[in-house]
């Protein structure tokens, strides 16, 4: 019995979606709840996957094609797996795929799934040089991913060779690449050129000597994993110290909507995590009833879904503040962009040693820049200045965070 494959209920803030990854091609079998096709919308990689045990018989949406919420993408026959042979006895269809195929690869000799020649493509690969596992021989995105992987790790020796085939360039000339964006990128772009245009963006700066928590981190981390099962980061201590200070300063944990400002009796704190698709916001929500370790703990699981490409709609909205470390990527100092329709966004930075003056004696101190952009519509730069200097005071005497003082 065929029944049509369909494209994901999206949720009411996307319009649509792009077919990413079939996972399957027409006359492969599949098992239940097998993944066979992904959804990428401008916020999140939708999965749909196998209503039963059969074989995908057509793909009416190809790779790269729009598709609407719930808009029929293809159609799967239901069956037992010895079923996909049907498929098969379709000389037609059979005989048409590698001539379409072949002349996109750099080899006659190789066939490979759409999926499988974009990333071959991207990464200078030549087709005929990667063992296929696919059915007939097929090369698979996985395939080509392996490869790419092993070339590295020894050096990327293997890829090489595959580079100068790929560029059809006179001497001399220069070869480019052009690449569409992915939507989420596309998404993450207009969102950061609508905040520079509709908010009054200000950034304030401060520092913070971070050897109190250091020092804590280092007495405590033992019995912190023993107990919780997770380490005791930085990103906890910073999550903790703006949600109190947020308590203290409402606007700053208030959101514009249209003409009215909505001030937010709660602490949904997102924290910024970058992927190789883009940055993306999870949010913790009422981070004011969580402990240091719910924390680390959340922040754990967040950061793995994000790499999977598995975080929910739900994971990434309604958040009322966000904080962003550029920190572990070296960063010593930034201004970060707001993250619409929040008024407020902390950036965290590298940890560098420098020579501070203390009691009128020069020390050595582990200190770290703290960047405050606020809508200045919402906020006024001395409640933006107040925030940061109730986080750093928090931060170089954790008992702080405890008392509430």
């Amino acid at each position: 019995m065929s029944t049509e494959i369909k494209a994901p209920v999206f949720p009411e803030s996307v319009a649509e979606g792009t077919v990413a990854t079939w996972h399957k091609q027409p006359g492969e079998a599949c098992s239940r709840d097998e993944l066979i096709v992904d959804i990428e919308t401008d916020k999140v990689v939708l999965e749909v996957v196998a209503p039963a045990d059969g074989v995908i018989e057509e793909i009416l949406k190809g790779e790269g094609d729009t598709c609407e919420s719930g808009e029929v993408i293809g159609k799967f026959k239901e069956g037992a797996a010895g079923e996909s042979k049907p498929a098969e006895s379709k000389p037609e269809a059979k005989a048409e795929a590698p001539k379409e195929e072949a002349p996109a690869a750099t080899s006659g000799d190789a066939i490979l799934s759409p999926a499988a020649r974009k990333l071959a493509e991207e990464n200078n690969v030549d087709p005929a040089s990667v063992k296929g596992t696919g059915k007939d021989g097929r090369v698979t995105k996985e395939d080509v991913q392996n490869f790419v992987d092993s070339s590295k790790s020894s050096g990327g020796a293997a890829a090489k060779p595959a580079a100068m085939p790929e560029v059809n360039v006179a001497q001399g000339d220069r070869p480019e690449k052009r690449v569409p964006m992915t939507r989420l990128r596309a998404s993450i772009a207009k969102r950061l050129v609508d905040a520079q245009q509709t908010a009054a963006m200000l950034t304030t700066f401060n520092e913070v000597n971070m050897a109190p928590i250091m020092e804590l981190r280092k007495q405590y981390q033992d019995s912190f994993v023993k107990r919780h099962g997770i380490k005791l980061g930085f990103m906890s201590f910073f999550t903790k110290a703006a949600t109190e200070a947020l308590k203290r300063f409402p606007a700053v944990n208030a959101s514009i909507d249209g003409n009215d400002m909505v001030y937010h009796g709660y602490q949904d704190i997102g924290v910024a995590v970058s992927t190789d698709r883009g940055l993306v916001v999870p949010v913790l929500r009422d981070s004011d009833a969580m402990g240091l370790a719910d924390i680390e703990k959340k922040i754990v699981e967040y950061g793995t879904k994000a790499k999977e490409g598995k975080l929910a709609i739900e994971d990434m909205t309604g958040g009322t503040f966000t904080i962003t470390n550029g920190g572990i990527f070296g960063s010593l100092i930034s201004t970060p962009i707001l993250n619409p329709p929040q008024t407020a966004i902390l950036g965290m930075h590298k940890i560098q040693e420098r020579p501070m003056a203390v009691n009128g004696k020069v020390e050595i101190l582990p200190m770290m820049y703290l960047a405050l952009s606020y809508d200045h519509r919402m906020i006024d730069g001395k409640e933006a200045v107040q925030f940061l200097v109730a986080i750093k005071e928090m931060l170089e005497d954790p008992a702080r965070i405890l008392l509430d003082v």
